[in-house]
């Protein structure tokens, strides 16, 4: 089943100016593409794993908690997929 992409990602992706749409890799949740010319930059997100979205559901502070420490676990991550992983998903 493919990543349903929440209306905080579409935000997210707005303010970045990129395009999302769900991955045509059967292991990543989202496809990020250019708007100026749409070719994709990067495909995020593990399939399998939580989401700040995701988790945001269940229990906002839960999630707030766990969007702490993903921010800590990656604070070196350099490179588009770490960039928009951070900065859509989380």
């Amino acid at each position: 089943m493919a990543y349903k992409i929440t209306p905080y990602t579409l935000k997210k992706a707005k303010e970045l100016n990129v395009a999302v749409k769900p991955s045509t890799q059967k292991n990543k949740k989202i496809d990020v593409f250019s708007l100026k010319d749409g070719k994709k930059i990067v495909s995020i997100g593990a399939i399998g794993y939580g989401d700040f979205p995701t988790f945001s559901k269940t229990d906002p502070k839960v999630a707030e908690e766990k969007r702490r420490l993903y921010h800590l676990r990656h604070q070196h991550n350099k490179g588009p997929a770490g960039f928009y992983a951070k900065n859509l998903l989380w």
